[in-house]
């Protein structure tokens, strides 16, 4: 925002002293260049204290003054700027992507969507509520890969998260404690105030050479608070049968197919929730319809992030224009003065 001001406008009282100046010299007149032995011979002449020469030469020197006044009371223009400075908060957020993410447990009458689908909605929000937060994303399967290292370009993790799909990672199994490790890993050698890891799963650990507890005391050794999502129901939940592009099947009434295929959702809740409480973080579970949302909004509330705003001017001086013209009047005036107006000596 672009503002005009005066840095010292107490200069503008010497304007008062303007109309006095100008009627002094009026009523003063210059001294006379010529004598005469009777006034009757100027009678006609004197009726005026000042020609229209003289008044346009007193003018010139008021219009000098005003302008140079002006100069000293110091025209600004200035413009506000603001700066954020954040102390952020370094995450990882870690998704499962095994085949259980294709059940539908987590849909509504209104929406039907994969575990998956949910989770990447919610995650996608939680990243856009966190604009000065370094956010990584880390997959896993039967393995896992880093599909983002930490980044404040969210634009560009956003799209990353909104490519997941499920069967990007060959195998059968959930290898949480591989995902851990991989996740503490990106985070350890970063300074941050904080560091975090979300990590999201519905099954429990069943591949991979690492431990969910040993991924949890390394992640422990670091300073790395880690969040756990248990999400969906337990037991066998029916999949349905997917398109090409990872999107659910459905019939002519736009109802899910499943022809009877099921996968084993039994999550490990007192090994996720051993994980957390070593870290110092929390063990969630999420097994319906906004359970998600409700969870990262927790999170979100729970690992704040520091920002300092601060406002400043800076400021452009114009006062070399008054002090210029005022200058160009004074030169002006003493131009005529000896020229064009010059008295008879």
């Amino acid at each position: 925002m672009s503002f005009f001001q005066f840095q010292n406008p107490e200069y503008f009282f010497l304007l008062l002293l303007l109309p006095i100046i100008a009627w002094w010299a009026g009523r003063m007149g210059p001294e006379a260049a010529m004598r005469f032995s009777s006034t009757s011979l100027v009678k006609a002449v004197s009726r005026s204290r000042r020609s229209l020469p003289g008044r346009f030469l007193i003018g010139l020197r008021i219009l000098a003054l005003a302008a140079l006044i002006t100069a000293l009371a110091r025209p600004q223009m200035g413009k506000m700027n603001d700066t954020t400075d954040a102390d952020g908060i370094d995450i990882v957020v870690t998704l499962d992507l095994s085949g259980s993410m294709r059940a539908l447990d987590l849909s509504t009458q209104k929406t039907i969507v994969t575990r998956l689908d949910a989770a990447k909605k919610v995650v996608r929000a939680f990243i856009e509520k966190r604009p000065y937060d370094r956010i990584g994303l880390v997959a896993f399967a039967a393995d896992a890969y880093v599909v983002s290292p930490l980044t404040l370009n969210h634009d560009w993790l956003k799209k990353n998260l909104d490519r997941l799909e499920l069967g990007e990672i060959d195998g059968a199994g959930t290898a949480i404690g591989t995902a851990l490790g991989a996740s503490v890993n990106r985070l350890r050698d970063h300074e941050a105030r904080s560091h975090i890891v979300i990590l999201l799963t519905d099954g429990e650990n069943n591949a991979g050479q690492i431990t969910p507890i040993g991924a949890a005391e390394a992640a422990k050794s670091y300073g790395v608070k880690v969040y756990t999502i248990a999400t969906g129901q337990k037991g066998r939940v029916p999949i349905p049968e997917m398109t090409r592009n990872n999107r659910v099947m459905r019939d002519k009434d736009g109802q899910p197919i499943y022809r009877g295929r099921a996968e084993n959702s039994n999550y490990n809740e007192a090994e996720l929730n051993e994980i957390a409480e070593m870290t110092g973080g929390l063990f969630f579970k999420a097994t319906e319809d906004g359970d998600l949302e409700r969870i990262y909004a927790e999170i979100d509330a729970l690992e704040t992030t520091t920002i300092e705003l601060r406002t400043y001017a800076t400021f452009t001086e114009y006062f070399i224009w008054p002090a210029a013209l005022g200058l160009a009047f004074l030169a002006l005036e003493q131009l005529l003065r000896n020229t064009r107006y010059r008295r008879l000596p």
